[in-house]
């Protein structure tokens, strides 16, 4: 076994005599002071192996990359490396698996890969775990080395704490920090006092930072204070005692914000999902919190808390272009404008589809007066030139305007528009520019007229060049241009254009004009819009042609209901059109259907009024107030409707009646579905209780079926305190009661088998509710959580 693992840690060696490896032995020592210069670029490849990388469907599938971690773990190093760059290449603040990474290589003793991974990962993961990790590996490497080695190990606990110092898990890593300062011999009294004076000062930084373990590092500065001078122990206890306080404080509140953080998740792109919402509004509330400086501190410390903080946040928001936005903002107003521009280039190497970032970037830079910086990051946004959306060029034009002047922007607009990808965006764009900003009225025009030989086809085109011209009061190039596009348009293309001459019209022509565009605009929308109805004139047209900005010549009122008159008329023909067509497909199918069924008559149906007050209901619509004890002559008209709301129509089972008795009102179109599945499992259906059939009294309106059956069949509410039962009987309806008064579950799962279990039941009462033949007839009855029932008499 021995010799098989001495064999993977040779094979697992990297042997190379680059500049680059010999820089990493030179740094042996010294792996912080490396991080701080510079990042070791990640090109870095080890051995890979034969063996070959899973392939994930999905690039930032969770499960894909938990999956290959563990596969990972059960490989050696040598074939295990390829698998961990795929997986770091897609989450590269993931420090959980950037620990397992350099913990494999630590387990194989290699100490030139351990400390390359570690310059790759180290201040883009700010996380304890990894951090105490890399100081434990700079402790075993400078073990040996004596005083030197003391002293880059303290340097590695100096470096590791201005990074993750302020995090509020770092408790352990200050009292590691403490120990080893405790643990360093002395020579002299005078290197007791060093030692003595370096450990009050940790003590002093610990004792005032939120972590977990504020109060244990409080606890043991008294102790260490007594234990050196008594005297000297008062003053700085009551010195430090208040700031003590307020960062116990602090911790307190931090620690809620700080539980409401997922620590394990990945930095994936944002879905939408709920977990990821809440997610993002937990870490912007801490942000919040971090920025109102509770503890008020100094601006340096406070500034370098916001800071890890922010830099926490994209270890999980890595994704997320606004995060990347308010950190650099945040450091620009806190006038670092350096950091925020390090920002805005790490962020478009996260996010480098990301357009938004860019353009705020290049604002920064030309706003600190960078031109070239600036001009190019709109390069890069244009491409090849090729491939350049309009939105880029129009912006590249507009920097070209205000920094390089008019002839620098009137040369990229030349070599532009002969692009096949340019829009007529960029035509509206330049001309408009030239008009407002260099007040040269002639170029704009000429650009027009150049770009409406191109885009005539083109609504938005027309209109923006119509605007142009009424800047200028030229009414007849106005109405010229409208002609020649309205001639061009095809009439589903041509709306806003009809509006928008309808509206110069109204504003510049006279009343003949006016009206004349109307007919004309009818005519030519009619065959697209409402047919021949369209062409007839309303009172609709007198508000258009009579309103002003938000004046109206008519009330709020009147308005509503002139937009909803012209909405009914607008499809009275269509319901009318589908009323007949339902009922004659009703007709043709009749003989298939079965009696029982009760169609709704949609020819009835009105528009649903929102100032409809809760509790009413439409006429011909069933009710939802209880069953009526009125006879059946008097709820049945002639035509088979009700006449009255508060009505249940006739065809229906009594127990099904009682059914929709008991639903809530629908207060408008959609009601809550969940209250209403709440109610189908809490109502209790009414059934006969055998043997007295003939006796009970009537409670309801009589039931006929559709072959005209006049003889009735009536129906109580079970009232298990009346007449005897057999125990079996009384212990089913115990079960089916019990099933129907538990209040609605709030999962499925749960749903289906409480519907299972009362159609058990259900069916356990059918069986014993089915006679023979009777003095009134025989019934048979279904299953008692559908409360559907049938009736046959003879």
């Amino acid at each position: 076994m021995k010799g098989r693992l001495t064999k993977t840690k040779r094979r697992s060696r990297v042997t190379s005599n680059t500049p680059s490896d010999r820089l990493m032995e030179f740094r042996l020592a010294g792996l912080h002071s490396a991080i701080l210069q510079s990042f070791i670029p990640s090109e870095f490849q080890l051995a890979t192996g034969d063996r070959r990388v899973p392939d994930c469907r999905d690039k930032y599938s969770v499960e894909s990359a938990e999956a290959l971690a563990n596969e990972a773990l059960r490989l050696p190093i040598s074939e295990a490396v390829p698998v961990y760059e795929q997986l770091l290449a897609t989450f590269p603040t993931a420090a959980k698996y950037w620990k397992q990474y350099v913990e494999a290589h630590m387990a194989a003793n290699n100490d030139d890969a351990t400390k390359q991974i570690f310059s790759r990962c180290l201040l883009n993961c700010l996380q304890i775990s990894l951090w105490r990790c890399y100081i434990n590996f700079i402790r075993k490497v400078n073990e040996k080395k004596g005083l030197e080695g003391q002293e880059e190990t303290r340097k590695a606990f100096d470096f590791m704490l201005g990074y993750v110092g302020s995090d509020i898990g770092s408790g352990p890593v200050w009292t590691d920090y403490i120990n080893f300062l405790k643990s360093l011999p002395a020579q002299n009294p005078q290197e007791e006092s060093q030692r003595m004076i370096a450990v009050r000062k940790v003590y002093q930084k610990a004792i005032v930072t939120p972590t977990h373990h504020v109060e244990q590092h409080w606890r043991d500065y008294e102790n260490f204070e007594n234990s050196v001078s008594r005297a000297l122990a008062k003053g700085l206890i009551s010195e430090y005692q208040p700031k003590y306080n307020s960062a116990r404080a602090v911790y307190r509140e931090r620690k809620k914000y700080f539980d409401e953080i997922d620590w394990n998740m990945l930095a994936v792109p944002p879905s939408g999902s709920l977990k990821e919402e809440l997610q993002w509004t937990a870490w912007k509330r801490f942000l919040a919190f971090e920025k109102e400086n509770p503890q008020r501190i100094d601006t340096v410390s406070a500034n370098k808390r916001i800071s890890f903080t922010y830099e926490q946040c994209l270890m999980y928001l890595y994704h997320y272009p606004d995060i990347w936005f308010d950190y650099a903002t945040w450091h620009a107003k806190s006038g670092s404008i350096d950091s925020a521009i390090k920002v805005y280039q790490r962020s478009l190497k996260a996010l480098p589809d990301c357009v938004l970032l860019r353009y705020a970037y290049a604002e920064l830079e030309e706003s600190r007066g960078a031109i070239q910086a600036a001009k190019k990051v709109y390069e890069s946004l244009l491409g090849d030139g090729a491939n350049a959306t309009a939105l880029s060029q129009i912006q590249f034009i507009r920097f070209l305007r205000r920094t390089e002047g008019v002839e620098a922007a009137k040369k990229y607009f030349l070599d532009a528009h002969k692009s096949p990808s340019c829009t007529y965006h960029v035509y509206v764009a330049y001309a408009t520019m030239a008009f407002c900003m260099d007040k040269d009225a002639k170029i704009a025009h000429n650009v027009f007229e150049v770009g409406l030989k191109r885009f005539m086809h083109e609504p938005g085109y027309v209109l923006e060049y119509a605007d142009f011209l009424s800047r200028l009061n030229d009414d007849r190039n106005i109405r010229a241009l409208f002609e020649r596009a309205l001639s061009s348009l095809p009439p589903e293309e041509s709306v806003e254009v009809w509006k928008r001459f309808s509206q110069f019209e109204q504003t510049y022509g006279d009343l003949a004009s006016m009206l004349k565009v109307e007919e004309r605009r009818k005519e030519a929308l009619a065959k697209i819009s409402e047919g021949a109805s369209s062409l007839e004139n309303s009172l609709q047209d007198i508000v258009s042609r009579y309103s002003f900005m938000d004046l109206w010549p008519c009330s709020s009122n009147e308005l509503d209901h002139l937009s909803r008159q012209d909405w009914l008329t607008s499809n009275m023909k269509k319901k009318f059109e589908k009323s007949t067509l339902a009922n004659e497909t009703g007709q043709i199918s009749n003989s298939n259907i079965s009696s029982k069924f009760i169609y709704p008559d949609i020819s009835r149906m009105v528009v649903y009024d929102p100032k409809q007050k809760p509790g009413l209901t439409t006429p011909g619509l069933p009710s939802t107030s209880p069953l009526p004890s009125s006879s059946a002559s008097s709820l049945i008209s002639a035509s088979g409707i009700p006449p009255v709301p508060n009505v249940i129509p006739k065809a229906l089972p009594p127990s099904l009646a009682s059914f929709i008795a008991s639903l809530p009102p629908a207060d408008g179109p959609l009601p809550d579905v969940d209250y209403v599945l709440s109610i189908c499992l809490q109502s209790t259906l009414p059934v006969v209780e055998p043997g007295k059939l003939a006796t009970q009294p009537q409670v309801g309106p009589a039931s006929s079926d559709v072959s005209g059956s006049s003889k009735t069949h009536l129906f109580k509410p079970r009232d298990r305190q009346h007449g005897k039962r057999k125990d079996a009987d009384r212990q089913d309806d115990d079960d089916t009661t019990t099933v129907q008064s538990q209040p609605l579950p709030k999962d499925a799962f749960k749903i289906r088998q409480l519907r299972k279990a009362r159609a058990v039941a259900g069916s356990v009462q059918s069986g014993a509710a089915s006679y023979g033949s009777v003095q009134t007839g025989s019934a048979s009855y279904g299953s008692g959580f559908s409360g559907d029932q049938s009736g046959s008499y003879g």
